[in-house]
């Protein structure tokens, strides 16, 4: 296994993204493969894994390809096992993966379109964290990243699949850090990436200049921050567009 150095310092580090293959998914797991982790990168699409893999390998690293869609529960279910017989372990989990939803009335959503928002926002991260936390327990420093959005603290109107999914994804993370805390290296945090110049924020906010946000590239840097076996924090908030930590409290 390679030793990590300072330039590298996840070198010999096994790195699991959902949604790996646009946006802040494909730019975390870049920027975890130029800090030398092997990428198990997650993503619908083999032709968009394999165009990821390229850019990889272009950073001087490896991946693996999983083509798995999110809402394949039993896929995710074998997913924990075949990892384990792979590479005996997990260091990093970011549960990027995520849809917007539909932009309606609660009352006019159709029950197809939240299932599927459920499934992939909430149910898929779940069953993710099921699957994996054994493997990330066995790390030396095993660190799990789900990212949120500032739609779970707001009650804005239209937005209820997204931000009712998203805010229960947070508690989802707390609840896990609350259950690890003290009990083993894995560390679980949350990240708010806010407002970023992706697909789906073009989708929310069509008339929005995306030449006034962060790029997925800015932001893929704050996560990677918080993969590093050096962040010792758990059960935390990282607000992007304020660059803080906000404190959840932990129980006693």
């Amino acid at each position: 296994m390679t030793e990590p150095t300072e330039a590298r310092p996840l070198a010999g580090r096994y790195a699991l993204i959902t949604g790996a293959t646009r946006g802040i998914g494909q730019a975390t797991a870049v920027a975890l493969a130029r800090a030398g982790a092997h990428v198990i990168a997650l993503g619908r699409t083999a032709g968009a894994l394999e165009e990821l893999d390229d850019e990889i390998r272009a950073a001087g690293s490896s991946a693996t390809l999983v083509p798995l869609d999110i809402k394949d529960g039993e896929g995710i279910d074998r997913l924990g096992g075949a990892l384990y017989e792979r590479f005996g372990h997990l260091d990093v989990f970011v549960g990027n993966a995520g849809v917007l939803g539909p932009m309606t009335p609660l009352a006019q959503v159709e029950p197809k379109e939240w299932d599927e928002t459920l499934a992939v926002n909430l149910t898929a991260n779940w069953r993710l964290m099921r699957s994996l936390d054994p493997l990330l327990r066995l790390s030396t420093a095993g660190r799990a990243v789900l990212i949120s959005s500032g739609a779970a603290h707001k009650a804005r109107a239209y937005w209820g699949p997204y931000a009712i999914t998203k805010a229960a994804v947070e508690m989802l993370g707390r609840t896990w850090a609350a259950e690890t805390a003290n009990l083993s290296n894995l560390r679980v945090n949350l990240f708010n990436p806010g407002p970023v110049r992706t697909r789906m924020r073009a989708k929310a906010f069509p008339g929005e200049d995306p030449e006034t946000l962060p790029t997925p590239e800015q932001v893929a840097e704050a996560i990677f921050a918080l993969c590093l076996p050096s962040f010792e924090e758990t059960g935390k908030l990282y607000d992007f567009p304020t660059r803080q930590l906000l404190t959840f409290q932990m129980p006693a």
